[in-house]
């Protein structure tokens, strides 16, 4: 395949500091990356677009020595880097920011970011210097994190700031950003795109990886799309548009579900006055007040860590309120476990799919059924029904379009748009009347995200009231009724998606514009 075309901005002599030459990588069968090569120069931001599943993550993992390429070979500042070593990678001047976490649970913030910088031999650890660095990263960023707290009392987003702040403690000279603004509001993206762009002025160069096709037209000098592992496109992003570029990572042209009026139904969850404790490092929620129809999808704006943690956890069944009431189609909710809500016809898709929204180790078809293993459709006297499973699975695969996957496929191998379908399938087939979607676009690519989307419309559509908590003010606006913003526990009150005001929205997630005036002038109450 030939090489991204040289990028405009960088200058004819500006240095090449990274290049990859017919990099390949076979798993079994599948050939995950397949001859593909790419030159990275100084002083630029190169865009990495492409499906789940494409290759993209496959492809850093062997440049940042998690994976050892089958063939090809690799550069970085002119001198060939050693494979399948992280360390190497490390000393050379790359950084790289993780799809997936790869954080100490049980230790803190600044443990994590410190890991491996110093010798354990070294007398002093000079840990308030490391501090004020990793205090100093996190208000230039604008990324949010105690550097106290241990990092199993964090939220995903906080989580991972704490991935974005050790790259940058490391002043690497390359850096790998995979989805870095997933959990930035949109002021906060702006000034971290300035810092980037500062960034490359002086010379470091960036690989960004992203889905969101608007970010990348903002931000990045070329652009390299991946398809089936292949490099199938690359141009100056001055030549791109978000048109071809969501062609060229999907072979065919996108569209995109659009929201149909639909007349709001009874009401199937109302919180009055509910305040709780957060609890497991979860901001508590304070005083919230909110009406859910059935046929609607409410919106919960917001940027992660502002309570979107204690909501979601009363919802999935797994707190009550400290004060107010609860009230669930028609009756208050006074006990409450997991099970008990899923009997009461709630729905919940959860923010982290990895941890809690699959196992990975078992099959798909034993993961459809994890919520209904003892549904007399798929058990009796205590023996799983083996075939029933099977064509249970073989179903919901081919009605929800999980690409890759047989019934007896291990789950942790699909790709996270598959992955999601998973989890969306066995959610939906249950026919809930309220659903809790908590992030459920996050790290998707654009057709993945798109067919996530259009399975809420048509849970809406058969009466379904919905919860939709996102960080993504675009999406939110494209596929909610109404939107709320969440910010330290509090929620405003709702606005017709129509009426919705972007700068306020987003001046309000960042902790700035004036929170109670606006709950007070802001479209109808619910």
């Amino acid at each position: 395949m030939p090489e991204v075309d040289e990028p405009a901005r960088a200058g004819g002599g500006a240095p090449v500091v990274l290049r990859l030459d017919g990099i390949t990588k076979r798993f079994g069968g599948l050939t995950a990356n397949d001859a593909i090569s790419l030159a990275l120069k100084s002083g630029e931001i190169l865009a990495l677009l492409g499906e789940n599943g494409a290759g993209k993550t496959t492809l850093m993992s062997i440049l940042f020595g998690h994976y050892v390429a089958d063939e090809g070979t690799i550069e970085a500042f002119g001198r060939r880097l050693p494979a399948g070593s992280p360390k190497a990678a490390i000393t050379a001047g790359i950084g790289m920011v993780h799809q997936h976490f790869t954080l100490g649970e049980n230790l803190s913030v600044l443990d994590n970011i410190v890991l491996g910088t110093e010798s354990l031999w070294k007398p002093t650890q000079g840990r308030a210097e490391a501090r004020e660095k990793v205090e100093h990263l996190a208000r230039h960023f604008g990324l949010a994190v105690d550097p106290r707290k241990l990092v199993r009392d964090l939220s995903v987003g906080e989580r991972q700031r704490v991935e974005i702040l050790k790259a940058l403690y490391r002043g690497a000279r390359i850096l790998i950003l995979d989805e870095p603004t997933a959990v930035l509001a949109p002021k906060e993206v702006e000034s971290l795109f300035a810092t980037l762009k500062a960034m490359v002025a002086e010379g470091l160069s960036i690989i960004f990886i992203s889905h969101k096709l608007n970010e990348v037209m903002a931000v990045a000098d070329r652009v390299a799309v991946l398809r089936q592992g292949r490099l199938v496109a690359g141009m100056p992003i001055a030549e791109a548009s978000n048109e071809s570029l969501a062609h060229a990572m999907v072979g065919r042209a996108i569209a995109l579900p659009q929201r149909e009026p639909l007349a709001p139904g009874e009401i199937v969850m109302q919180l009055a006055g509910v305040s709780m404790a957060g609890g497991g490092g979860r901001t508590p929620l304070q005083d919230l007040h909110l009406l859910l129809y059935g046929r609607e999808i409410l919106g919960i704006a917001g940027v992660s860590g502002n309570g979107q943690g204690a909501l979601a956890a009363l919802l999935c069944g797994l707190a009550l309120p400290d004060e107010g009431s609860f009230e669930l189609l028609g009756e208050t909710v006074t006990t409450t476990s997991p099970a008990g809500m899923q009997r009461r016809g709630v729905g919940r898709i959860p923010e982290d799919r990895h941890a809690v929204g699959v196992v990975g180790d078992l099959p798909v078809e034993e993961n459809f059924i994890l919520e209904a293993s003892g549904d007399r459709r798929f058990c009796g006297l205590g023996i799983l029904k083996g075939r029933v499973i099977r064509r249970h699975a073989r179903a919901l695969i081919e009605r929800f379009d999980i690409r890759g996957a047989d019934p007896t496929t291990t789950t942790r191998a699909l790709s996270g748009g598959n992955m999601q379908k998973v989890i969306l399938a066995r959610v939906l087939s249950a026919k809930p009347r309220v659903i809790l979607a908590n992030q459920p676009t996050r790290g998707l690519d654009v057709g993945a995200a798109a067919k996530v989307q259009q399975l809420l419309f048509e849970a809406r559509a058969e009466g379904a009231g919905i919860i939709l908590i996102s960080e993504d003010l675009e999406e939110l606006l494209q596929v909610s009724d109404r939107i709320a913003v969440l910010y330290q526990g509090r929620l405003s009150q709702p606005v017709p998606a129509e009426e919705a005001d972007l700068t306020a929205l987003g001046l309000l997630m960042s902790g700035h514009g004036e929170f109670e005036r606006y709950r007070r002038e802001a479209g109808h109450a619910a």
